[in-house]
């Protein structure tokens, strides 16, 4: 050895060497830690894995997932499997690697619940058929549990093809069904078991729809009732009996003739390959009614029946169950006005009628119940004579007039003119009411053609005969505005008499207009006997009495002028006689004196 080259212990750099060591056996550690962590398997949080139960007792299982540490889960989480033991295989959700204690975390519930859900979408997107057990009845259907922890919905709707009324019966029973909806937001699944037979059903609608022919009497069994008529089924397929085909006498519901679960005899009308529809028929196994009518009816005879529709233009009577008759509105009273069925009858009155008209061919009968009673108007000319009074009732209002009856069947007209001798009448309800009691005059008599004219005011004495020397033009009046329009106002005249005055014939004395309710005096302008017209003025009273005022004034200054004018003139008379007097005097004297000196 050449020790010449050897370091001096002192010379060495311990630290150096120390480093190096470290290092060699931090590299060590790390290899074998990464050999270590190679033991363990590779998973992560949220997962469901396959894990070794290791141990078990009442309280907690453990569980070996190959992970650092074994994980411990509830014992009550795998009661519903008493016969899990040491060894066995079972899935946990990994909720966490490790919790606050350093505790890996798993769930078996957890797990069996992703599972099953993973299971119910498979069933569901591949319409497999899957077996759960009927837990319990609730509102609508049933509960039933798929995959050992999902519970489904099963509408009662989806239980069969037939309406099943009896829910319970099918409580705590295992059955197969298809998952029809799922709503995975809410976790809800429903599913069916209608639909695993229906296409072994539809198979055999066809089957059966193939030996189907019109005429074919079947029997089947009374499947549902609704308002419109009955479900019958064939033996797999269903077909309709009509509410109008059950019985050839009407009826309000089906239920009348037949009940659920009851077997009957029906006779197929019509059915529809393509669209699976079966028309059927009950009331065509037995005879027509019209075949078994009695053939000595005729018409003219009276027949007694039952009232069983009515309607605003007339009643249906059944003479014989399934035969008949209308009655129209028209054929209940000899009565002219407009009435509707429901005022003579009512459904279900057992009444007499006579035969108007009998159609066996198109099974076709019309009644009358007016023909039992003879018709008034045979007569009317000598009960109802032109000028003869009696009392009537209202029954109708229109613009014109009232229309009025006499007698069952006998009505009459009041034209609106015919009502007042003075007042302005608009509508006839200003005058009276419907059913009030009205005194009338027979006017006119139309037998041929059944119309009577009557009359109300005529039964008394036309009052314009006096009015005419009360009202005369210029008269004044006391009188009260009772309405007004735009053209104008109403005054109530005394002896209840109306009169109109225009607006412009309103103003009074000091500009101001009248107004409605004032009492005021007015002036006749003009009167018409023949239009029963009488118009008015309050105007014109102050307007005439400046007018008067003014003739007066010009009266007596007309007088005084004519009182100066003859003073004048008497002057004038005076002075001009006077001055004559003196011309002829002078005259006279000057002939005078001419005269004397000619003799002379």
């Amino acid at each position: 050895m050449d020790y010449k080259n050897v370091q001096p212990l002192e010379d060495f750099d311990w630290g150096a060497i120390d480093n190096k060591t470290e290092k060699a056996n931090q590299a060590e550690l790390d290899k074998q830690s990464a050999a270590y962590e190679q033991t363990f398997n590779a998973f992560t949080e949220q997962e469901v894995i396959e894990g070794t139960i290791v141990s078990k007792n009442d309280r907690e299982v453990v569980v070996n997932i190959g992970a650092k540490s074994d994980g411990i889960i509830p014992a009550a989480e795998i009661r519903y499997n008493p016969d899990l033991k040491v060894g066995d295989k079972i899935e946990v959700f990994v909720e966490n690697q490790e919790d606050s204690n350093g505790q890996l975390q798993l769930s078996h519930k957890k797990a069996r619940i992703l599972k099953s859900w993973d299971r119910v979408n498979q069933a569901f997107d591949n319409q497999e058929i899957i077996t759960g057990h009927v837990k319990s009845r609730t509102k609508g259907g049933l509960i039933v549990t798929v995959f050992d922890n999902i519970e489904a919905f099963l509408p009662g709707s989806q239980i069969d093809v037939k309406p099943i009324r009896d829910y319970d019966v099918y409580v705590d029973k295992s059955m197969e069904f298809k998952v029809v909806k799922i709503n995975h937001e809410y976790k809800n699944v429903v599913v069916s078991h209608k639909a695993l037979i229906e296409d072994e059903l539809e198979a055999q609608k066809a089957k059966i729809i193939a030996t189907l022919e019109k005429g074919q009497v079947l029997e089947g069994t009374v499947k549902n009732i609704t308002n419109y008529g009955v479900f019958v089924d064939l033996g797999g397929v269903d077909g309709l009996v009509h509410i109008t085909d059950l019985s050839w006498g009407r009826i309000n519901h089906p239920e009348e003739i037949v009940h659920l679960d009851e077997k009957i005899k029906v006779v197929i009308l019509d059915f529809d390959e393509a669209k699976r529809r079966i028309a059927l028929g009950l009331k065509q196994l037995t005879p027509h009614p019209w075949d078994s009518l009695d053939p000595n009816l005729k018409e003219g005879d009276k027949v007694k029946g039952k009232v069983v529709v009515i309607a605003d233009y007339g009643a249906f009577v059944e003479v014989v169950p399934g035969v008949e008759g209308l009655i129209h509105v028209s054929e209940m009273s000899w009565s002219q006005h407009l009435r509707s069925a429901q005022d003579f009858l009512k459904v279900g009155d057992e009444i007499e009628a006579v035969i108007l008209t009998l159609d066996r061919e198109a099974r076709k009968m019309s009644l009358g119940i007016k023909q039992l009673m003879p018709d008034p108007w045979l007569s009317i000319a000598e009960k109802y004579p032109v000028g003869s009074k009696h009392t009537a009732t209202v029954r109708n209002f229109t613009n014109f007039g009232i229309f009025v009856e006499l007698e069952e069947g006998v009505d009459g007209l009041i034209h609106i003119s015919d009502l007042s001798w003075s007042k302005k009448i608009k509508h006839p309800a200003e005058f009276t009411k419907i059913d009030e009691k009205i005194d009338v005059i027979v006017l006119e008599v139309d037998a041929e053609n059944r119309r009577l004219s009557l009359g109300h005011k005529q039964l008394e004495d036309n009052p314009w005969d006096v009015y005419e020397s009360f009202f005369t033009i210029g008269s004044v009046h006391q009188g009260t505005i009772t309405s007004m329009s735009d053209k104008g106002a109403i005054v109530s005249l005394p002896y209840d008499v109306e009169a109109f005055a225009p607006m412009r014939h309103l103003e009074k004395e000091d500009k101001s207009k009248a107004k409605q309710g004032e009492t005021l005096d007015f002036k006749v302008i003009e009167f018409s006997k023949e239009n029963k017209k009488i118009i008015v003025s309050h105007t014109r009273i102050h307007q005439d009495n400046v007018e008067a005022d003014k003739v007066a004034a010009e009266n007596e200054e007309a007088k005084k002028d004519r009182a100066v004018k003859k003073a004048t003139k008497k002057i004038n008379e005076q002075v001009e006689k006077t001055t004559l007097g003196d011309v002829f005097g002078n005259l006279k004297e000057e002939l005078e004196k001419k005269e004397e000196k000619g003799q002379e």
